[in-house]
């Protein structure tokens, strides 16, 4: 296009009212002069002020962040972690196996300290004791503490179950807390809050394990989730659910997904047997299996098994044996001293170990053979202060000066072992860890080689 052409559509633009042709763009001709550039230098804009710049605000953040610091170690002072001491091992050297045969003699090699182990309490290769707030994992040759898992609250009771070491601590009103620690490690492994009373002791049957008390039972799975709750629940939101929440309870057992209870209730003459659900639909809504009244009130819980339940009767001096419906099977007169069989266990188990065999109980003076089927009983050993253990392909029980060696299928003595306990008169409970045989004797753990 020439540059007359660019003027002649430029005069037409510019024609007084005309607008401009559609299309077109309202630009500068080249004839035209471009605008002046400003070169005035422009005003800096005025800065704003922080709100923070001022020496009051300064003031008000640096409390303000006193007080965040000052709450923080106020809640690690008072929380879990901080009143807790986790000294953790590495897994335990291997440990030799039983000797063939029960040794001629036997020493103590070590002791410790362990009221909180109604029983000596042995897994992977340690034996676990527990004092006042904290719980040791030993070597079972030297007694050398391996790991050691503290609180800063009294323990209630250290038992064993699947495979792991549970200590149950004393938490406010009750024995709330429970730590299931690896017993290889000394690691924590779980921990819940639960309710059980003081003076609990825990009865595991391989899947659940129960805590025992004078109005309340708690069940709980081995990942420590509780599965069942009995009796007088503490915040009950569910009253109803509790079909005898009034009731007092005697010995507690457990078999086989099962969990047994003495109940002794408002009202009525003789005691209850009652047989639970470990795990039913929900927790706080028992469910029964059955619930059968017995003919005496003293009535005790000796022990149970897939196929039978055995209950002790004091005042007719017999051993009634029930079905697993609560049916009454059979029953047995028992020659065994009356105050034997009038003593109540104060944490609510009756004294009892399994072997390869049998099922032993610990009468007070004697220790008998129930068949582990269905708890008929086999054979008694007279003078003797526990229920004993397997321990180098034998079964051993304790008796004053020593250890007697039986016979498990005839109960028949085929000599004995002396054993010098400085002075001990009262029960002795056994266990067996590799070449170690350990006697609990009271509030101590004793280690014989």
């Amino acid at each position: 296009m020439t540059s007359s052409g660019r003027h002649r559509d430029q005069d037409t633009g510019d024609r007084e009212g005309a607008a401009p042709p559609v299309g077109t763009e309202d630009v500068l001709s080249d004839a035209e002069p471009a605008p002046e550039e400003d070169t005035r230098a422009a005003a800096p804009a005025r800065a704003r002020r922080s709100p923070w710049n001022r020496r009051r605000d300064r003031v008000i953040a640096a409390l303000l962040a006193v007080v965040a610091v000052a709450g923080a170690l106020l809640v690690w002072a008072g929380s879990d972690s901080r009143a807790t001491i986790q000294e953790t091992a590495d897994g335990p050297p291997p440990l030799p196996g039983e000797p063939a045969d029960v040794p001629a003699t036997l020493t103590e090699t070590w002791r410790a300290e362990s009221p909180a182990t109604p029983e000596p309490v042995a897994e992977e290769s340690t034996v676990v004791t527990g004092s006042g707030g904290e719980v040791t994992g030993r070597d079972p040759r030297t007694g050398e503490v391996r790991w050691r898992y503290a609180r800063d609250l009294p323990l209630c009771t250290v038992e064993a179950e699947w495979d792991t070491a549970l200590a149950v601590y004393r938490k406010d009103t009750g024995c709330s807390e429970v730590t299931q620690l690896d017993p290889a490690t000394g690691a924590r492994t779980g921990q819940r809050n639960g309710d059980a009373e003081l003076g609990t002791r825990l009865v595991g049957d391989g899947g659940h394990v129960t805590t025992t008390g004078d109005r309340l039972l708690n069940t709980w799975r081995n990942d420590l989730v509780k599965s069942l709750e009995f009796g007088r629940v503490y915040a009950t939101v569910n009253p109803e659910r509790q079909p005898r929440p009034n009731c007092t309870y005697g010995t507690v057992a457990v078999a086989s997904g099962r969990v047994g209870v003495i109940e002794r209730c408002p009202n009525e003459t003789g005691a209850r047997l009652t047989v639970l659900k470990a795990a039913g639909e929900e927790a706080d809504e028992p469910e029964q299996v059955f619930s059968q009244m017995l003919p005496e009130r003293t009535a005790k819980l000796v022990a149970m098994s897939g196929a039978g339940i055995a209950v002790v009767l004091p005042q007719s001096g017999q051993l009634a044996l029930y079905d697993p419906e609560g049916q009454e099977r059979e029953r047995f007169p028992l020659d065994v001293p009356a105050a034997d069989l009038a003593r109540e266990p104060e944490d609510g188990v009756m004294p009892t170990a399994t072997g390869t065999e049998h099922v032993y109980w610990f009468t007070g003076s004697s220790t008998m053979a129930l068949s582990r089927k269905d708890l008929t009983p086999q054979w008694t050993v007279r003078g003797t202060l526990g229920p004993g253990t397997s321990y180098a392909s034998r079964y051993v029980v304790p008796i004053e000066g020593g250890l007697a060696v039986l016979n498990e299928s005839t109960g028949e003595t085929i000599r004995t072992v002396g054993v010098d306990r400085s002075g001990h008169r009262g029960d002795v409970e056994l266990a067996a860890a590799g070449p170690v045989l350990l006697e609990q004797r009271g509030g101590t753990v004793v280690a014989l080689r």
